[in-house]
């Protein structure tokens, strides 16, 4: 009997333990599907039956312009942070022990602590040296709550982007750096002609999540009186303890995420469609 046909048989006559993990799977993830079913019906149920209509006319353009404030606590940070993070990650991968130790502290750090804690450093412990900064002309940066979050996430992005690009150029092939330099080719022609563009659509995905990541976290800017959609979301709770506010603000979340991961899908086949076999 051949291989093939022992497979075929397998195939239509699984063995006891396969059916039943399948069974057990199977059964867990109609019971998993049933749960976020009626979780999202009650969602809804309660966003109906305790809908107030004054309340959503009156905050909902104010959670608007929050959103608005969202998007550019992410924008801003991301790009600024990737134009940190593209040296950073270069010297990540320098021969000098100084240079790739320096970044390496820089990366370790604020990825080693939350950014909660980075914020509050940032917002609270800038008012320490007020003379300071007074007397260098910065003050009338760091005394605004927004620029201080601002900084802090691009300081904060900077380093996990950093990570992002010294992986996918570790990625790429060191051969085709060898051919590089068989064809005469700088090395900074190598690197920016062949080897960056190749490492950008390894770390593509990466940096997809991480814009994720940074929209969810960007809720930690109402903290410090900031009025991103959390903060706004918060001060309508507080005057009308009306529990559905954060029940609009998690929609409004969960729709940027959902826009963003499918953008990114997209992005991500337009990209790569040349790789596809």
């Amino acid at each position: 009997m051949s291989d093939t046909t022992v497979q075929i048989i397998e195939a239509r006559n699984p063995p006891p333990e396969t059916v039943r993990k399948w069974t057990v799977s199977r059964i867990v993830g109609t019971a998993l599907c049933g749960v976020w079913i009626a979780i999202g019906a009650g969602l809804v149920w309660s966003l109906y039956s305790s809908f107030d209509p004054d309340v959503f006319f009156k905050y909902m353009p104010r959670m608007v312009d929050g959103l608005i404030v969202t998007a550019k606590l992410v924008v801003f940070p991301i790009v600024f942070g990737g134009l940190v993070a593209i040296p950073l990650a270069l010297a990540r991968l320098s021969a000098s022990p100084v240079v790739q130790g320096l970044s390496f502290a820089y990366v370790y750090l604020f990825r080693g602590t939350p950014l909660l804690c980075q914020m509050f450093l940032m917002y609270y412990g800038a008012g320490q040296f007020a003379d300071e900064l007074q007397s260098a002309g910065l003050w009338w940066f760091f005394r605004d709550a927004y620029n201080c979050v601002l900084l802090t996430f691009v300081l904060n992005t900077a380093a996990y982007q950093a990570e992002i690009y010294k992986t996918a150029i570790e990625s790429i092939p060191r051969g085709q750096r060898e051919a590089a330099e068989t064809l005469g080719l700088k090395k900074s022609v190598t690197f920016w002609k062949i080897i960056f563009p190749q490492a950008m659509i390894t770390a593509l995905r990466p940096l997809g999540n991480e814009i994720i990541f940074m929209v969810k976290g960007s809720a930690v800017a109402s903290l410090v009186t900031v009025f991103d959609l959390m903060g706004v979301t918060k001060l309508a709770f507080s005057r009308t303890f009306d529990f559905n506010v954060y029940l609009w603000a998690a929609i409004m979340y969960f729709s940027i995420v959902e826009i963003l991961r499918r953008t990114w899908d997209w992005l991500e086949q337009r990209l790569t469609r040349h790789l596809v076999r």
